[in-house]
């Protein structure tokens, strides 16, 4: 049983069998846990048929078995999380046609620039850069309205969705640029466990849940000022992404993941930092698998797409597979049906 399986085992009195549907209270709290022992985790929810994050990609991706579905939070202008993957609004709504004139001198419409009201006269499109759309076969009917979603909507979706269901899909959870939010003069950690509490992510769980982020200082606060006890992940970026001055390279270290063990239960994986090729027919596989394994973290692949699949690689359900078999305990993927 993997680290994070065991400490969800001991925190909730894990039984592992199917949830009943009256087993589930009105509340969405859970009587009994089901730990899959391989997670497949909805990246921004059924992304591969809907657009990211919106209410039908969350619906869509707990309809198809998705362990977790992942919330990406920025804020609004009056501090409100909502579920959007980007700081800016331009790659990812109408915004252009909405509001024209409001974006920063640098040409960009930012999600923190917008209150929620205005944020609602909003519609999630198609990932789309330079007026072409990124993934050109997935949906791209923008007659269709996919409004801005709140984490507080998303986490009464899913609880209700378990209820009726007889489910227990979990909520994964990253707290986006932490650093560059507090240059703008919002905490959008505490922005973000506001809304847990409220939602129940205090005394219990409503739902399975972990927290991620890039930022290892956040994990920290998260178990120093917050007493969190549920898994955090340590997401490994890339240097060359510029992202921040967090040096990944050395993370994935056997001394960068033995640091990242003292205040995480586990890493997500660049994808390209874990699979290094295919060579007739079989992958190779970078070391910091068996590193991280070693160090007793449980690692999360990011990011499976079936229309993007990596040089030599056949399908989607066969990448799946090898990364299971190689010691990998979940993956991020945009299509959670094929597997």
């Amino acid at each position: 049983m993997t680290k994070i399986i065991a400490l969800a085992a001991a925190l909730f009195s894990v039984v592992i069998l199917p949830l009943k549907a009256e087993e589930i209270s009105q509340e969405g709290s859970l009587s009994n846990l089901k730990v899959p022992q391989f997670l497949d985790i909805a990246h921004r929810g059924a992304s591969g048929y809907v657009p990211e994050h919106s209410q039908a990609s969350t619906v869509m991706a707990h309809a198809m078995g998705a362990d977790y579905i992942e919330q990406d939070i920025q804020l609004t202008r009056d501090s409100v999380p909502v579920v959007l993957h980007d700081e800016v609004l331009d790659y990812i709504t109408d915004v252009s046609q909405v509001f024209p004139e409001k974006h920063r001198p640098d040409g960009h419409y930012y999600v923190v620039d917008f209150s929620l009201g205005e944020l609602k006269e909003l519609s999630i499109t198609p990932r789309h850069k330079d007026y072409e759309l990124v993934y050109p076969n997935r949906f791209s009917n923008n007659d269709v309205r996919f409004p801005v979603q709140t984490l507080d909507e998303q986490l009464k979706l899913i609880h209700e969705l378990n209820r009726t269901r007889g489910k227990s899909t979990g909520v994964y959870v990253e707290i986006k640029s932490p650093r560059w939010y507090q240059q703008q003069g919002y905490d959008a950690t505490a922005a973000v466990m506001s809304v847990l509490a409220q939602n129940g992510y205090h005394d219990t769980m409503a739902t399975p849940i972990f927290l991620q982020s890039f930022d290892p200082e956040v994990l920290r606060r998260l178990k120093r000022e917050y007493n969190w006890e549920q898994p955090l992940i340590q997401l490994i970026g890339d240097n060359e992404w510029g992202m921040s001055d967090v040096d990944y390279s050395s993370m994935r270290t056997s001394a960068g993941l033995e640091a990242v063990k003292s205040y995480a239960e586990g890493v997500g994986l660049w994808l390209n930092h874990v699979l290094e090729g295919v060579n007739e027919g079989q992958p190779t596989w970078s070391p910091v698998l068996d590193t991280a394994d070693n160090k007793g973290l449980d690692v999360h692949v990011y990011t499976l797409r079936a229309d993007d699949l990596p040089e030599g690689v056949e399908s989607h359900s066969q990448l799946r597979q090898w990364l299971k078999t190689a010691g990998a305990e979940g993956v991020f993927t945009d299509f959670p049906d094929q597997k």
